[in-house]
């Protein structure tokens, strides 16, 4: 299955395209520890249930606030470095969208960054969980402005 990189946002397929220039399955989680230490301190006191992202092995968080613009912005920790790049690249690819634009966002474009084939199968169940927690509280920040 190929996937367009015209049809993603700008910033999630400039992610994407820095994951396919690492054909080592290594180099891949090397890149996500990378993205994992480049997210900005999560807040304590949003580490509450409201904000755990359901069915991940990992404790993961996320919050989401909506800007004057319009655009949605979130922050998340998770107490795995890699659950956590994963959590960051998912940050870094939707930062600054709509929340329309994040909920018409398909997961399939893990597949072109090649971290499908190397992640066991419950951190690609994470990775599903967290990319739909992310859908959902941008929907709810919709819905609340």
């Amino acid at each position: 299955m190929s996937l367009s990189l015209d049809s993603l946002p700008p910033a999630l397929a400039k992610i994407v395209q820095r994951f396919q220039r690492a054909s080592d399955p290594k180099r891949r989680y090397e890149q996500l520890i990378w993205y994992a230490q480049k997210l900005p301190e999560f807040p304590e006191a949003d580490k509450v249930p409201e904000n755990k992202v359901p069915g991940c092995v990992s404790q993961v968080y996320v919050t989401a606030s909506f800007n004057d613009e319009g655009k949605v912005f979130f922050q998340g920790d998770s107490d795995s470095q890699l659950t956590k790049g994963l959590l960051a690249l998912l940050i870094e690819g939707c930062k600054g969208l709509t929340p329309t634009e994040i909920v018409e966002l398909k997961p399939d474009f893990i597949q072109a960054t090649g971290l499908d084939v190397s992640l066991t199968p419950s951190r690609a169940n994470g990775f599903y969980n967290i990319f739909k927690t992310m859908q959902k509280k941008a929907l709810e920040c919709k819905l609340e402005n």
